[in-house]
């Protein structure tokens, strides 16, 4: 009789080998998820990158699937790559983001219909009101349509107030005036009356830009618009907001009858150039060790900090969880992150609660454990 040691060496080798390629994912809780831990709470999201939608790397759909039950496409559904140039959409893989949250049986939130930045470049070059009012009609229609009764919620305009509350005078107020916005909303509920629409800015924790954005609010409600809810984008730091202001802010918008949303949370360990504030996209500053303090690794005693700083923002939430709709974290993992880039590029930055292996962070396990230890 002839000896199966050669085979089952054979099998054994192919099955690590297997292995080597198919990295499993562990949470290290060996309990919950975060999903799971706060799916009575609120829904729990990410943002998703092209490579994460196309799913290249099977870890982080692990990840994804395990850990979220929302997602927002992070850059793929801005007009600059769904109409390009007029008249000519791309829907590949807007339809992949999409296929992806059903599978899945996700919460999918649109990010975003209009936008003064990421805008296609032709759309730039409108002057007149009618033109612009065409191709509102025609991109808000054209895309509500495709998605209708497959999005949840959108985010209608993104980012319409400068940083005292007045409205930026971006091409859309320039051409159409303040009407712009109720256009922009009236059209996306009268494709799809269902899904959520939502206004979406940052530093809305600030006292004066979150005036700016209830008067806002109020101006949509008073013209007939539907507008459902308000998401904060939540690129904070270790120190700012104060606790405080993030609690006033969800006070005020939930007195207006809206949702709130956390909808890009992200938190930077690094220093601020002259203590930038917001989340302006267009602003880039120069690099140097100063302002690259970690370029390597993560110090333990500021991975301690930034977990004290997800717990204790957490914790408003959950005090607040009867007002908040959506969590959403701007990003996957730290290697992810768009703040490796911004204000300064070439940065290292730890934000998330991944780390660049897909592991947890404390910060992760810290948010878990508010929700798992009796």
């Amino acid at each position: 009789m002839k000896s199966k040691k050669p085979l089952i060496l054979f099998l054994a080798a192919i099955i690590s080998l297997s292995s080597c390629n198919n990295k499993i994912y562990k949470n290290d809780t060996g309990k919950t998820s975060l999903k799971n831990a706060y799916r009575k709470d609120f829904l729990i999201g990410t943002a998703l990158s092209l490579d994460q939608i196309n799913t290249t790397n099977p870890l982080a759909t692990q990840v994804i699937s395990r850990e979220f039950n929302s997602i927002t496409a992070e850059n793929i559904m801005k007009s600059m790559y769904v109409q390009p140039t007029k008249g000519n959409y791309f829907f590949d893989t807007t339809d992949k983001f999409v296929a992806l949250g059903k599978k899945y049986k996700m919460f999918i939130h649109g990010h975003t219909l209009i936008w003064h930045s990421q805008l296609a470049p032709w759309v730039k070059e409108i002057k007149d009101s009618v033109e612009m009012k065409a191709f509102m009609k025609n991109h808000i229609n054209t895309v509500v349509s495709r998605y209708k009764g497959k999005i949840d919620s959108w985010d209608v305009v993104n980012e319409a107030l400068e940083e005292d509350g007045t409205l930026r005078k971006s091409v859309f107020f320039n051409t159409i005036g303040k009407d712009y916005l109720v256009h922009a909303y009236k059209l996306a509920a009268g494709i799809d009356p269902k899904t959520d629409l939502y206004y979406n800015d940052y530093s809305l924790c600030e006292p004066i830009k979150r005036k700016g954005a209830v008067e806002l609010v109020k101006y949509l409600q008073k013209s007939g618009a539907k507008i459902d809810g308000v998401g904060e984008q939540g690129h904070w730091t270790l120190n700012s907001p104060s606790l405080e202001q993030i609690e006033q802010t969800i006070l005020d918008f939930s007195a207006l009858g809206v949702k709130v949303a956390f909808s890009e949370l992200d938190i930077t360990v690094l220093p601020n150039p002259w203590d930038l504030q917001g989340a302006d996209v267009n602003q880039n500053f120069e690099n140097s060790e100063k302002m690259n303090p970690y370029p390597t690794a993560l110090p333990e005693s500021v991975q301690n900090q930034l977990a004290k700083r997800y717990e204790d923002i957490f914790k408003l939430f959950l005090k607040h969880k009867d007002k908040i709709s959506r969590v959403t974290f701007w990003g996957v993992n730290d290697g992810q992150t768009w703040l490796n880039d911004w204000p300064i590029k070439g940065r290292t930055n730890y934000p998330l609660l991944f780390d660049r292996q897909f592991k947890p962070k404390k910060a992760y396990k810290t948010i878990i454990s508010l929700k798992t230890e009796k």
